[in-house]
């Protein structure tokens, strides 16, 4: 069971408020989580090497999708299909997990070659402009936002950690940032303006990387465009806490709705901490998406019921999968069966989220990992 939780803004927000007169011209922040600082500090390298930067994809966005080949329900698996996306898409995945990695590494142990080398990798990428084409398909433009939210989710750590971790590298810091810019402004125009039937989880996690960037930039045009296409998602969610759009993946429907609330738990925690509540929009329909999946884990019947399909729960029994259980905790008071199935699954970490979420909304909890 879960209610609403009533959150006071903490001291960075309340003193931005108080600084600029209210929270249409106050910077945006994060949640209190991301101010964390270094855990312990070593001053040596130890045993860290920092491998050659992936080469920066500055080529189309042509990739082809796992699910080649299948209906419109995108519910099958197309091996060969799938093999030839990893292929092509490496140098990117490459980049997305190693950033996500050092990042965590760094405010771990505070190594400097670990900040050292992240910054690399990145400003490489910035300096050639990578991910920018506009020849793209659909799984192409998927990467870019997919690859923006896990870098500025990253990048969120350094940015407002009290450690200062990039006050040393501001000229550094900006080239990053200015390209991160550029990246979220082609991810609006990728992913505005979409007939409602082909808004999907696609969509929010397209808002996510925008409300990431957002912050990272302290930029209100992308902030809005991210919490106005969350309120879209938010509207999509039925009565019953279903989505159409992912009960049309058949056997895959449960693990679909599943995916899609980390986006929308994070813009919605995101939103919260800058003045913009947005958990009663649509009568609280995140609150009842979120029930509506964990009941499903435990008994997806329902979703079989509603599309016919016996589902596939292969993703369902994947700890990381559930990392929507942070930002969702510290939205709505999780209790009972729900706090425990959390505590028990710590700590989450998910690259495309940007790391370790547990550390930012949850750093007291007794991990069992």
């Amino acid at each position: 069971m879960t209610k609403t939780r009533t959150r006071t803004p903490f001291a960075p927000a309340l003193l931005a408020l108080a600084l600029f007169g209210g929270a249409a011209h106050a910077a945006l922040v994060p949640p209190q989580g991301y101010y964390g600082g270094i855990e312990k500090l070593k001053s040596t390298d130890g045993k860290f090497r920092c491998e050659a930067a992936p080469t920066p994809y500055t080529g189309p966005l042509q990739f082809r999708s796992k699910y080649e080949g299948s209906d419109k329900a995108r519910a099958t698996l197309n091996v060969e299909s799938e093999q030839a996306f990893r292929d092509s898409t490496e140098q990117i995945t490459t980049l997305e997990r190693g950033i996500s990695k050092m990042v965590g590494q760094y405010m771990r142990d505070g190594r400097p070659a670990q900040l050292d080398c992240a910054l690399t990798w990145l400003g490489t990428w910035a300096r050639a402009d990578a991910l920018m084409s506009t020849n793209y398909n659909h799984t192409g433009k998927s990467m870019r936002k997919w690859a923006l939210g896990s870098m500025s989710g990253s990048w969120l750590r350094l940015k407002f950690s009290n450690s200062q971790p990039l006050a040393a590298h501001q000229a550094e810091a900006e080239v990053i940032e200015k390209w991160f810019g550029r990246l979220a402004e082609q991810t609006v125009r990728d992913w505005s303006d979409l007939p409602l039937e082909k808004i999907n989880n696609h969509s929010y996690w397209a808002a996510w990387s925008v409300m990431a960037t957002a912050v990272a930039t302290d930029r209100r045009d992308l902030f809005d465009w991210a919490v106005k296409e969350y309120k879209v998602g938010a509207n999509q969610i039925d009565e019953q806490g279903f989505l159409p759009n992912e009960l049309k993946r058949k056997q895959r429907a449960l693990a679909y709705h599943n995916y899609a609330l980390p986006p929308l738990a994070m813009i919605a925690s995101f939103a919260q901490v800058n003045g913009v509540d947005v958990r009663g929009e649509n009568n609280n329909a995140l609150q009842r998406l979120g029930q509506k999946v964990l009941a499903g884990a435990r008994d997806p019947s329902a979703f079989k019921q509603r599309n016919g399909e016996k589902q596939d729960m292969k993703d369902l029994k994947i700890d990381s999968k559930y990392s929507w259980l942070e930002p969702y905790c510290s939205l709505y008071q999780c209790n009972g069966d729900t706090l425990q199935r959390k505590r028990g699954m710590q700590p989450f970490d998910s690259f495309r989220l940007g790391g370790n979420l547990t550390r930012v909304y949850d750093p007291s909890a007794q991990t069992n990992k």
